[in-house]
């Protein structure tokens, strides 16, 4: 009888197996994904910087030429032509009030590295030579002005054109005042 217990036991063991082999896993249930909702990022986080991105913005700017910074400064009305009387040199009042703006354009931020140039014009009249000498004799009285009020010597250089570069070409005194002038050219720079 031995035996047959073991054979009891045996044939309970198997029929065990084989039930629990044979029952269906239980599924699994997988909780369902959150909603997807839009949401700004935050707005403490600071976005990552570059050394490109630390450049002032100013200094991004191409470098201007200087017939742009002659423009600007004219426009602006820095930047002005003296006008003188016919065969003078010496300075009127309005052409020291011109010089004194002028000079005021040299010394700000934006004028102090820059040199210039002065030319002296005349009118039509008179001979070439004549007119050659009292151009250089108008653009150096406004360079001693302009040395007057601090400008720099080594900042101005004069030149004169006589009436070789007229800015007006009728023959008349209206025209004629345009042309006895001395004129003022950023000519460098750093």
């Amino acid at each position: 009888m031995n035996m047959d217990r073991k054979w009891i036991a045996l044939a309970a063991l198997m029929a065990l197996l084989l039930v629990t082999a044979c029952k269906k896993p239980e599924p699994v249930v997988t909780p369902p994904p959150p909603p997807i909702t839009e949401t700004a990022p935050p707005t403490d986080v600071k976005p990552e910087t570059t050394p490109a991105d630390l450049v002032d913005a100013t200094e991004q700017k191409p470098p201007q030429s200087l017939q742009e910074i002659q423009a600007e400064a004219e426009a602006a009305g820095l930047l002005g032509d003296v006008f003188f009387d016919f065969d003078q040199s010496d300075l009127r009042s309005d052409a020291r009030e011109r010089l004194d703006k002028n000079a005021r354009f040299m010394q700000s931020e934006n004028g102090k590295n820059l040199t210039f140039t002065v030319e002296g014009h005349c009118d039509e009249r008179g001979t070439n030579e004549y007119n050659i000498a009292l151009g250089q004799n108008r653009s150096a009285t406004a360079v001693d002005y302009l040395i007057s009020l601090g400008i720099s010597r080594s900042r101005l250089r004069t030149i004169s054109y006589g009436e070789e570069r007229p800015f007006c070409t009728e023959s008349n005194e209206a025209c004629w005042q345009k042309n006895r002038r001395a004129r003022f050219v950023i000519s460098g720079g750093n």
